[in-house]
């Protein structure tokens, strides 16, 4: 699937999950040690700082601009394990604004489509590179982007039929 739709069609997913709850339900956590669905939300957020990295310094790339991408997929879409969120994205503890948490993802997202459709996606930001990975192009933080927040729209669909059943 081309980047540009299927990152459009990720977040409207995940922007219309959040959008179908109350501002109570949005703050419910199911178990004590997991996420309410607005910290999902206030983390999927968080990680959207990394527009400001496609954004960033970049330089020529001496590989293959999508070579990372499979690994990124192959990690995201794996829902059998659990992963452990970077501290610089943990979502915050206190009670979040339902119109506020949407309005900021949606401003992001947007920031993000314009990347998508307007920076030299095979160049390699130099700006913040993930330990495990390495240094990524424009291209293959936008698919990050893309499959991180598809992992959390499965987080998401789970914590919700939780809280509602």
């Amino acid at each position: 699937m081309e980047l540009n739709k299927a990152f459009q069609q990720i977040t409207e997913d995940f922007i219309s999950l959040l959008d179908s709850l109350d501002e109570n339900e949005l703050n419910t956590k199911h178990k004590a040690d997991d996420w309410s669905p607005g910290q999902i939300g206030d983390h999927i957020l968080k990680s959207y700082a990394s527009a400001e990295v496609m954004n960033g310094r970049t330089e020529s790339t001496h590989r293959k601009p999508d070579e990372k991408v499979t690994t990124i997929k192959d990690t995201f879409t794996d829902f059998t394990i659990r992963m452990k969120s970077p501290q610089a994205i943990l979502p915050s503890e206190k009670r979040l604004d339902k119109q506020r948490l949407l309005q900021n993802l949606r401003d992001r997202i947007a920031q993000i489509e314009t990347i998508i459709k307007e920076k030299n996606l095979s160049d390699t930001c130099i700006d913040f590179a993930i330990p495990e990975y390495g240094p990524f192009t424009v291209l293959e933080w936008a698919w990050f982007n893309t499959y991180h927040t598809q992992r959390h729209v499965h987080q998401l669909k789970d914590v919700i039929q939780s809280i509602k059943s």
